[in-house]
This record gives C-alpha cells, structure tokens and sequence, in this order.
C-alpha cells in the first residue's frame, strides 16, 4: 500500500481466544500452551458470511495469514480490501473453476503457500430472488445466471415437488459442485507439497468443508439443499482415504442453528466498502466466450442506470441472502404442511439460534491446527443431539429387521440339526445363501 494510504488495523483480540474450557478433546492434539501453534495461511472461501468472518478474525488474532473470499456479485473488490495487515480480500464463484483456480494462485503468490482450505456455506434467508427460471441458454451452458449472487452456498426452502430443474440445478452447482472444483484445483498444489516434507508425519494440506446437519438427516421443505450434503459427505468421506496415503486432511465441519454473535466482521475496516453493481455482472458476461450480445447490451445498460451516488454508500454484510423461499403450490400451502417446516423453524428461532458462530470460529481455528483432526466435527447441541437420534433411530430399525437375514435365538432353531447344517453349509456361500434356505424352510413348514 501507499505511504498515504491509512494504517491497517491490528490483530483482533478475542476473549475467547484465552478461554481454557473452550478448546477441542485431547485425543486430536489441539493447539495449547504446552504445544503451541505455528503461523498457517488459510484460503476461506465464504468470508465474508456468518461464520466465515468469524473464523477470519479468530485465524488473524492467533498469528495466522488469511486469503479471505468473498461472493462475485454480491461483494466488491473495495469491500474486501483493508481487513487487515495480514489479510488478503478476493472475490470468487466457485461454481466458475477460473474464479477459483485465480483464489488459489493469488494466495500462494501473495503468502507463498495455503496451508488450510476452508469452505463455507452461508447460509441465509431471502423470498425476493427472481421467481422466473434462470434464461434456458445459461442452463444449457451450466454458467450461473448474472443475477444469482450466491457463490459459496445456495438452497431452496419449498417442497421436493415444487422445485424446478432450475433450483435443483443451482443448489447442486454451488454446494457440490462448488466444492468439488476447490478440491480438484488445489489437490495437486497440496499433493507437490508432500513430496517436499521434510517430517513425514507433517500435514501437507488440510481441508475444512462446512457441511451441515441436514447432510445427515432429512428436513422437510428442504430435500435438494440436503441431497447436495449428504453428496459433500459421501465426497469427502470417500476422497479421505485417496489423500491420507500424502499428507493430507479433510474434516467435515457440520454446525447446527448458528447464531450471529459476531458484533461486526472486518470488513467494516475497509477504506471504501462501496455496493458491488451490475458493472461486476456485465464484466463477467463480456468475458464469457458463450454470452450473447443483448445480455451484455442490457447489464451495461443496468450498470449505467446504476451509477448514481446512492452506489458509493458504505455497504454492510446482509444477514440473511441465500436460502431462496419457495412460494408454495396449493397441495402444500397449508399452515401445518410438513413441507413448511424448515421455513417455521426459520421464523421461530429468528435471532434465538442455541450455537455461537464465535465460539465455534474459535474450534475450527484449533481443528486446522490439531494433529489428528476428526473426520466430523460437529458444532452445538442441536448438531449433536439430533444427528445422535438420527443415528440411534437407524440402529434401532436395524435391529427390527435384522431377523430376515439373521436367525434369532430361542425360535426353534437350535432343534433342526439337519436344517442346521444345511444351513450353515450356505451361510459360508453369503447373504444371498442363507435367505435360500430361510425361504426354503418356510415354504416346507406351509406345506
């Protein structure tokens, strides 16, 4: 920066930083006094949303360097400069593979590596997006629409019946597919990094990738946005044991209702936070090789109309944005409709949510730097008491119906000695064997 150019502010301080009862079990060997932390780079993808700025401030006020990303048309470049000395303010879509391919490089060539890749997933709440479908030629074309603002994280409150390929489309690019391209882009940075090591038990990367409770339970009014999840899961968990054999970590990070305790995030520190306009859309279309030329016409267009002086007021983050509300089709327009039941829940909690974004930036901070991170990390009670009941009611219906493939004790079986061997004789042969011999045995006793 310029000698003219106003000093950055320092680094945060949190109180939570110091709290002694706030840090992560034993067994994952967290950062402490006894053993210390060393300076990381993160590269944050959704800082600037509800947790994500917290866990920039936490990761700045330990010592560490942050890229810090924020959403193409929704934030502007101003905005996300000045945060802090340490800091680097980018802008992404992840669902564009250059955007994120140009986060990655930018980072290592201003911090000269990335040491932990954070995803994030905002989420928010909004009933004003355009209720039209996005244009046909931008489906076709898989590139998102100028108008959707999302870039890490998008989901439709509605029923599964009311959900057109468009919204279907626009979850799956964002949530997975968005994920998917950070891991492909980076994996072989990371990769190079684990023939270099000079301790072989050192990480060579790490990933942190948001998830959410609904990755592990179903929620009405919400059956897309949780089919993405359980798709990041199964992603991760399945691409956990193709990189372990290099180096390198992957954590899934499932919050549960979060609330945003954070009083300010750092982008009020920046020199000129002004609105991000359609000039940001109209620039991305000029650069697309498959736009068309009365879309480009009419962004610049809008972005003319726009320059007016109300566009260079200070802008601060929106609370709520990117869960799109669905207006409901008759069958489930109903006050009681359990397809409504994710929206309920939204109005009732409110500002009421039971988990701190604060203290829970704090544990993420400790999860990038533990040496044996978990595969799940799961924030709140409301995480862990309802993915603990959702798994408990799993292996209760197990145990209902295990007797079709498993014979129970005390039903007679004991006294069929020849059956018995028979039976014992295909069980060695599979599953498929044995339920032979159970069909078989009771077509005999009907006979």
């Amino acid at each position: 920066m310029s000698s003219t150019s106003p000093p950055l502010p320092p680094s945060p301080s949190r109180s939570t930083s110091a709290n002694p009862r706030l840090s992560l079990p034993a067994t994952t060997d967290p950062p402490s006094d006894a053993n210390p932390s060393t300076p990381k780079v993160w590269l944050v993808f959704g800082a600037t949303g509800h947790i994500g700025r917290s866990l920039v401030k936490a990761a700045l006020s330990h010592g560490d360097e942050v890229a810090a990303v924020g959403r193409t048309m929704e934030n502007s470049m101003p905005q996300m400069q000045g945060w802090h000395e340490n800091c680097l303010g980018l802008l992404c879509d992840v669902r564009v593979r250059e955007t994120v391919k140009s986060c990655i490089e930018s980072c290592i060539s201003h911090f000269g590596r990335i040491d932990i890749i954070a995803k994030y997933v905002d989420k928010r709440i909004t009933n004003d997006l355009p209720s039209k479908p996005f244009p046909p030629a931008y489906i076709l074309r898989r590139k998102p629409p100028p108008y959707h603002n999302s870039c890490t994280g998008y989901g439709v409150i509605g029923a599964c019946e009311d959900q057109d390929t468009c919204d279907l489309r626009s979850q799956f690019e964002t949530n997975f597919m968005g994920t998917l391209n950070i891991i492909q882009l980076s994996l072989p940075y990371f990769r190079s990094r684990a023939h270099t090591r000079s301790n072989p038990d050192d990480t060579a990367g790490r990933y942190l990738i948001f998830s959410s409770t609904s990755g592990a339970l179903g929620v009405p009014g919400l059956g897309p946005y949780c089919a993405t999840k359980y798709a990041t899961e199964g992603l991760i968990e399945s691409m956990l044991y193709e990189i372990d054999t290099f180096g390198i970590k992957a954590t899934l990070v499932e919050p549960g209702h979060m609330r945003l305790d954070e009083p300010t995030g750092l982008d009020d520190k920046a020199p000129s936070a002004t609105a991000p306009t359609t000039t940001t859309a109209a620039a991305w279309v000029s650069s697309s090789p498959s736009s068309t030329e009365p879309q480009l016409q009419q962004l610049q267009q809008q972005s003319q109309q726009s320059q007016q002086p109300q566009q260079h007021q200070p802008v601060k983050l929106r609370r709520y944005g990117h869960f799109f509300v669905k207006k409901p089709s008759p069958p489930y327009d109903t006050p009681t409709a359990p397809a409504g039941h994710a929206k309920r829940v939204v109005q009732w909690l409110a500002d009421r949510q039971p988990t701190s974004a604060v203290k829970s930036a704090e544990l993420v901070w400790q999860l990038g730097h533990c040496r044996y991170p978990p595969l799940r990390l799961l924030l709140g009670s409301f995480a862990v008491e309802s993915i603990r009941d959702r798994l408990k009611s799993i292996t209760e219906e197990i145990e209902d119906w295990k007797h079709l493939h498993f014979p129970v004790a005390g039903e007679g079986w004991e006294g069929r000695e020849g059956e018995g061997e028979g039976e014992g004789a295909e069980e060695e042969g599979g599953e498929e064997g044995e339920g032979d011999v159970e069909m078989k045995e009771e077509g005999g006793e009907e006979g």
